[in-house]
């Protein structure tokens, strides 16, 4: 049995240097596997790339968090269309993926889904919710042929 399709309108702004930085149809792709779950119907988001000073400006103003981090998520409606955007942080995903190893593909990749389920109302701020997201997000990038990112 085929699943519905769920439509993705997904706006990617790249508000930094692209050199280097996964192309369109990635974002895309990895924000619709993340899409295509818990029966959403479909989503409108914008992904923006962006400089540290942004990234640190948005995190001090919205969280009270005065640096850069590497995804912030804004959602605005998650059911029964995902709706919110998504700012990720160049500067901080390629030091993180440095520092552990990870190819920049593969570390892009998990925080654009680690961000769409939030934006799908999932968190990880009790012990329970975190596990119950880290299994969604193993599950989904498995599927795009990615590795567990949580793994040592």
């Amino acid at each position: 049995m085929n699943q519905p399709s769920r439509r993705l309108n997904l706006s990617v702004q790249y508000a930094c240097n692209r050199e280097g930085l996964p192309c369109r149809d990635d974002f895309r792709a990895w924000a619709r596997a993340a899409l295509n779950v818990d029966g959403m119907k479909g989503g409108q988001v914008t992904i923006r790339l962006v400089e540290a000073d942004e990234g640190q400006e948005l995190n001090r103003d919205y969280r009270g968090k005065d640096y850069a981090t590497n995804v912030l998520s804004f959602p605005y409606e998650y059911e029964p269309v995902v709706m919110g955007d998504l700012v990720i942080c160049h500067a901080v995903v390629a030091r993180e993926a440095a520092e552990q190893g990870k190819p920049l593909a593969a570390h892009y990749a998990h925080l654009v889904v680690h961000g769409m389920l939030h934006l799908q109302g999932y968190d990880h701020e009790e012990e329970a919710a975190a596990e119950h997201m880290e299994a969604r997000e193993r599950d989904i990038l498995a599927g795009l042929g990615y590795p567990d990112p949580y793994a040592a």
